[in-house]
């Protein structure tokens, strides 16, 4: 516990000397102000930096840029390997863990040792890992480098403690998993072939051992020659020369057959009695033309030959598809009997495994099931029902069914709500699934007791939004809403809806959700917003609509007379909403000189509408076209639903939008919201002469990767895998941020055009004509920027550290800003296909770093309602509305709103002139409000209630409001409270009324802060951080004492600085991949309870036993099959390998692999111990098969000795 006591009077609001830190941290503690008076404030701060810790829990999501797939068919849990070295490993619900290969290198196969806990992973490297999976993080115990051969396949024969390992060269080693060591024991290439072979096979792409006999095993090279190799006899005991390049190859299970699949879309089957030519040849695909030959065909690069006890085999296979039909899908070929079916995929097969229920391959298989890994899907196909229908995959895979834009996180919320959302998005399930349950069901998971409610909401590019539900590390989607359906479906061939039909107008932008009273706002690419209110039951409905003129510049003032006559800006006190709400013009209308004007970008639905349960949308606002110029992105949005109010602004200004009364109270310029506390001193200028016309630039997103062949929305991920995920690294001085105080780096989208800076006027009056810098033809926005694929290169001069701030603060807030120097440059936009494809940013050649005069545009950054005191001499909190912009300024606006619930209906609010105005360092990005006991204040809010439920004339619906006032938790009415205000360098904690500074803090001097929130966690508050080097860190709250600051990520993209949240209870969550969520957590307690809320990966399963081949074959035929793997490869008959050949590499060190080595070491007791149950079992069944040949052998000499007694006294005639 620590007692602060700090100044209430007489402090100052200028910021202390802050002095260069480490790259994350400017000082080393919040600085008071001014000397202790008598007046003292008393906060006791419970967190500690003990409190903290960063590590990530739970990644969901399908894995980006798959490669490899396994299956354990006893465990029951499957491994999913992709580009990035990443492993996914997942059993039943729950169970799902994330591994990493340090070295980031592709992950080329894995294997299973099957029911052993552990998993070989081979990369591209050209090294081989042992992951133990008997914990709840799986680690790596032993690493094998290979140095002068490059890895092309693996088999690990079930019950076998030797992996074979084939290589580019065709040369065939042998591991020993245990110790991974290399045996001695070597199959050469040119040992495996004939002598009088003249070409190299090529390199290994098979392996497998002989199901009737395990000491043959069958070698395939890409080439086209098969061998079966005898590994006593260390000689090959047939050879196959085939003229097509082998892909793959498949056992009978009785091992006296074996498919291949070959380049020219081919199976050819061949039996072990005569290997000179292929039993069977078949072209599945392949139809014979008029001319009698065979349709070329794909290669088939995958078959599998399975045999069933109920019916006829399967071959299934992927590829072959003839090269004459263009544009077919990738496709699956089952082959059952004489029945052939084509299963359709939308994405191309990566990898497709069939499970079967025994794990021996010389039983019969019966297999019931196939997985096939797409690009970008992942699903299970049913074997057992002729239909083949799929299962219903209960993994959140679709998380990128449209690219997702925006992210928002909300822990502890209302226990009601998730059920609610579930009941009504079950209403909307696709049918059709397999009716049997999902065959994935390995591991163990418990819900844990460190759980509460959490919900995980996305924004997509095509206007979707999904709820997920993300309490005990799980995600589970609840409900799906589209934005879309409010807006009419441009038609081809229009004007206006040629220019929107291969753009993504609906994509979301940022999301506001109020939990409590379960409304929700959207806000879209197009400079348009939603607001939605949630009903159980389905309702007719009239969407109403708003039309605001927000698009005033700064710029166009010339003289200072000539403000009075500049219709975009609004007289003081004139904030009426029929001075500035919608202006209700024509769609279509146009300036004389043809330029649109008043018009939105998407035209909303006019007819009745009718909307089923769920949410339902109440109001849509958009912002209009002037004079040509597009409306700028919405840049900060804010809602109150005990207000009934909504906020929003950008670069030209700010709106304030009564939803309940459907009109605009407040839409303003930037620059009026200060009146006569203007911190600036803007200077005024005379018009430019030569400037470059912004529809010259362009900005190009997401849709710059769809597929030429499908220009269509509903497609707009497939090219996602396209994109090369390569982050680039950033050191401290290429995130190097000015260094002045005030810091003019605005903020644009790269979802829309450049915004222009102001309009020149011609010098012939205030009327005179203006120069449109758009034509009339260009879209009023861009394709959408998807943050699953935005990526940034920040800039290496010193020079250019400005420009490098502005380029990331320009995607991240969504508006657009341009130097306004005479002789300023910028780079053009337009982007070659690279460019394009690695998202790096054209910066600015200004080297200016702190002109106000220059960057006149200044922007609404962020907003929030609160209870506060809008003066200095206010006694009493009353509503307010803080707002926060790109130039560091806080200003607070107080709301006059009418309590009563009919006046509240029929009254207009009111705003007040601005209140207090304070400076910060750079854009200012959160508040957060504490009562003088250091609780968080929480936003009042209404209490849901369902405006379509049948009317109760006994219970009139009412609004039923709840406030959290300031002083609410405090004896003394006129104390205030705390008000924190972070911004992208600087944090502050001002007291209010008396807006005197307590404490701030540079939190640092070499980056700048990206996200920042104010949240709770152990049952107090702090502030959290993230900048854009990577750093996470918490401050304690009020003093603002740094808790925590850890280096969590290296590198710095614009996919994760846009999907980055934190939520309370020490969480986070950021997009890691296009396609996948990573979450987070900073909170120690967290960290301690994480492995008991994980799922537990290995359960232990006695291994089935081998069916019983029978007395005569057990018995006469035994001893084909008694095969000592380490009588041949161990090291007294094989001999050492090379150690030049491959290199020994230890598991993890520290802690985790002092773990790592326990569990390894209790694993290497139960496998001794399984091995000594093993021989003892041997020993027992020698000794039975002894006393059985013991009672033969009697048996046979009884008979013996009666026949001999019969016949000695015969003579030899007799016989």
């Amino acid at each position: 516990m620590k007692k602060f006591r700090k100044v209430l009077d007489g402090l100052t609001t200028s910021s202390p000397g802050g002095t260069m830190g480490s790259p994350s941290c400017g000082s080393a503690a919040g600085t008071p102000t001014a000397a202790p008076t008598p007046k003292e404030i008393d906060v006791q701060e419970t967190l500690v930096s003990e409190n903290f810790q960063l590590c990530k829990t739970v990644r969901h999501g399908f894995p980006y840029q798959p490669t490899s797939l396994a299956f354990d068919p006893v465990q029951k849990i499957l491994a999913i390997g992709s580009r990035s070295g990443g492993v996914r490993i997942l059993g039943r619900p729950g169970v799902d863990c994330y591994c990493q290969h340090e070295s980031g290198a592709a992950v080329l196969q894995l294997q299973f040792l099957i029911n052993e806990g552990a998993l070989v992973t081979a990369c591209a490297d050209d090294t081989l890992h042992l992951w133990n999976l008997r914990q709840r993080r799986p680690a790596v115990l032993h690493s094998l480098k290979f140095n002068r051969e490059r890895i092309t396949f693996c088999h690990l024969p079930f019950q076998s403690k030797w992996l074979y390992v084939g290589t580019e060269r065709g040369n065939t080693h042998i591991v020993n998993i245990e110790s991974f060591i290399l045996s001695g024991y070597v199959i050469m290439w040119n040992k495996a072939i004939e002598l009088s072979t003249k070409t190299h096979p090529g390199p290994v792409v098979h392996l497998s051992d002989s199901p009737k006999d395990e000491g043959k095993l069958l070698i395939g090279f890409e080439g086209g020659t098969i061998v079966q190799w005898d590994l006593r006899a260390k000689k090959a005991d047939f050879r196959i020369y085939y003229d097509e390049a082998i892909h793959s190859v498949s056992w009978h299970h009785e091992g006296k057959q074996f498919m291949c699949s070959h380049s020219d879309g081919s199976l050819t089957l061949w039996n072990l009695r005569n290997t000179t030519k292929p039993f069977q040849v078949t072209f599945p695909h392949g139809k014979i033309q008029k001319d009698g030959r065979k349709e070329s065909c794909k290669p088939i690069l995958k078959v599998e030959y399975k045999t069933s006890r109920s019916s006829e085999p399967f071959v299934i296979f992927s590829g072959g598809l003839s090269y004459d039909k263009a544009g077919r899908r990738p496709a699956l070929t089952i082959m059952h009997g004489k029945a052939i079916t084509v299963l359709e995929m939308d994405y191309p097969i990566v990898e497709f495994m069939v499970l079967c229920e025994t794990p021996y391959n010389n039983e019969v298989q019966d297999p019931y099931a196939v997985v096939v890994l797409l690009e970008k899907d992942f699903i299970v196909v049913d074997l057992t029902q002729s239909n083949f229908p799929v299962f219903e995959n209960p993994y959140p895979m679709d998380i990128h069914e449209s690219p997702v834009t925006c992210t928002a996180y909300f822990a502890d919320c209302p226990p009601d709500i998730i059920p609610i959302l579930y009941s009504i998005g079950a209403k909307n399930k696709k049918t059709g699934y397999s009716h049997k349950e999902w065959p994935i069901g390995g591991g163990t998971w418990t819900l844990g007791s460190h759980t509460y409610p959490e919900i995980i909401i996305t924004g997509h590019a095509d206007g979707s939004i999904k709820f997920w539900d993300a309490s005990a590390f799980t995600l589970q989607m609840l409900y799906k809403l589209k934005t879309s359906k409010v807006f009419e479906k441009p038609k081809p061939g229009e004007g206006r809806a040629a220019e929107l039909g291969e753009e993504d107008p609906f994509a979301v932008q940022m999301v506001s959700w109020c939990p409590h009273s379960r409304i929700f706002c959207v806000v879209g690419i197009s400079a348009h917003i939603i607001l939605y209110r949630f009903s159980k039951y389905d309702a007719n409905t009239q969407i109403v609509s708003l039309e605001v003129r927000l698009q005033c510049e700064p710029e166009d003032i010339i003289t200072p007379s000539e403000n009075e006559n500049n219709p975009c800006f609004s007289e003081p006190g004139s904030h009426s909403p029929q001075t500035h709400h919608q202006h209700p013009v024509s769609p279509g209308s146009r300036t004389p000189d043809g330029a649109k004007d008043s018009i939105p970008c998407l035209k909303v639905k006019d007819k009745m509408v009718r909307v089923p349960p769920g949410y339902q949308s109440d109001l849509v606002i958009q912002l209009l076209w002037v004079d040509g110029e597009p409306p700028q992105q919405i840049t900060s949005l804010d809602l109150n639903s005990a207000y009934g109010l909504l906020a929003f602004g950008n670069c030209n200004g700010l709106a304030v939008v009564d939803y309940l009364q459907k009109t605009v109270i407040l839409c303003i310029s930037t620059l009026d919201l200060y009146g006569a506390t203007d911190p600036y001193q803007r200077l005024t200028r005379s018009p430019r002469r030569n400037r470059q016309s912004t529809s010259e630039h362009c900005m190009r997103g997401l849709s710059n990767f769809y597929s030429d062949s499908k220009k269509r929305i509903r497609t707009s991920y497939q090219s996602l895998t396209e994109l090369t995920d390569n982050q680039q690294s950033i050191d401290m001085e290429r995130s190097k941020s000015p260094t002045s105080d005030h810091v003019n780096g605005h903020c644009t989208s790269p979802t829309s055009q450049p915004c222009s800076a102001g309009k020149p006027r011609i010098p012939m009056g205030p009327e005179g004509p203006r120069l449109t810098r758009r034509g009339p033809g260009r879209p009023p926005f861009r394709k959408a920027q998807s943050a699953a694929c935005m990526e940034i290169s920040l800039p290496v001069s010193h020079t250019e550290g400005h420009a490098s701030r502005r380029a990331m603060l320009q995607q991240l807030h969504g508006v657009t800003m341009y130097s306004h120097d005479e002789h300023h440059t910028t780079a053009s936009y337009c982007w070659n296909e690279r460019e394009s494809r690695e998202n790096s940013f054209s910066r600015s050649r200004s080297s200016s770093v702190s002109s106000i005069d220059r960057d006149t545009k200044e922007a609404i950054t962020t907003l929030q309602f609160g209870e506060s005191y809008g003066r200095k001499s206010d006694a009493l909190p009353t509503p307010c509305l803080w707002v926060g912009t790109s130039l560091g300024v806080v200003i607070l606006i107080p709301l006059s709103i009418p309590t009563d619930h009919e006046e509240r209906m029929e009254d207009p609010v009111t705003v007040g002139p601005s209140g207090a105005v304070q400076m910060l360092k750079g854009s200012v990005l959160r508040f957060g409000f504490l009562d003088c006991n250091g609780a968080l204040i929480q936003s009042p809010y209404e209490v849901w209630r369902d405006l379509n439920a049948p009317e109760d004339p006994d219970r009139p619906r009412r609004r039923k409001l709840v406030h959290f006032s300031p002083s609410s938790s405090q004896d003394a009415f006129g104390e205030g409270h705390l008000a924190v205000v972070c911004s992208e360098r600087q944090a502050k904690v001002f007291l209010m009324p008396s807006q005197s500074c307590l404490f701030v803090h540079n939190i640092t001097e070499s980056s700048f802060v990206l996200r920042a929130d104010v949240v709770s966690l152990c049952n107090s508050v702090c502030l959290a951080c993230f900048c854009a080097n990577g750093h996470v860190m918490t401050l304690s709250l009020p003093s603002l004492r740094p808790l925590m600051d850890v280096n969590y990520l290296p590198l710095t993209d614009m996919r994760i600085a846009r999907t980055f949240c934190f939520t309370n209870e020490g969480q986070a969550l950021y997009l890691s991949s296009p396609t996948e969520i990573q979450r987070i957590t900073y909170s120690q307690e967290m960290c301690d309870n994480l492995q008991e809320m994980l799922g537990e990966l290995f359960t232990p399963i006695e291994t089935p036993e081998a069916q019983n081949r029978g007395f005569l074959k057990g018995f006469f035929g035994g001893n084909a099959h008694t095969f000592d793997r380490e009588e041949l490869f161990g090291e007294a008959a094989a001999g050492k390998a090379s150690r030049s050949l491959a290199q020994h590499i230890p598991g993890q060190g520290g802690v985790e692999g002092m773990k790592v080595a326990a569990s390894g070491a209790v694993g290497e007791l139960a496998r001794a111990r399984i091995a000594l149950d093993e021989r003892g079992q041997r020993l027992g069944e020698l000794e039975e098969r002894t006393a059985l040949m013991m009672t033969s052998a009697e048996t046979f000499s009884k008979h013996a000795h009666e026949l001999m007694l019969k016949c000695k006294d015969k003579k030899w005639y007799q016989f």
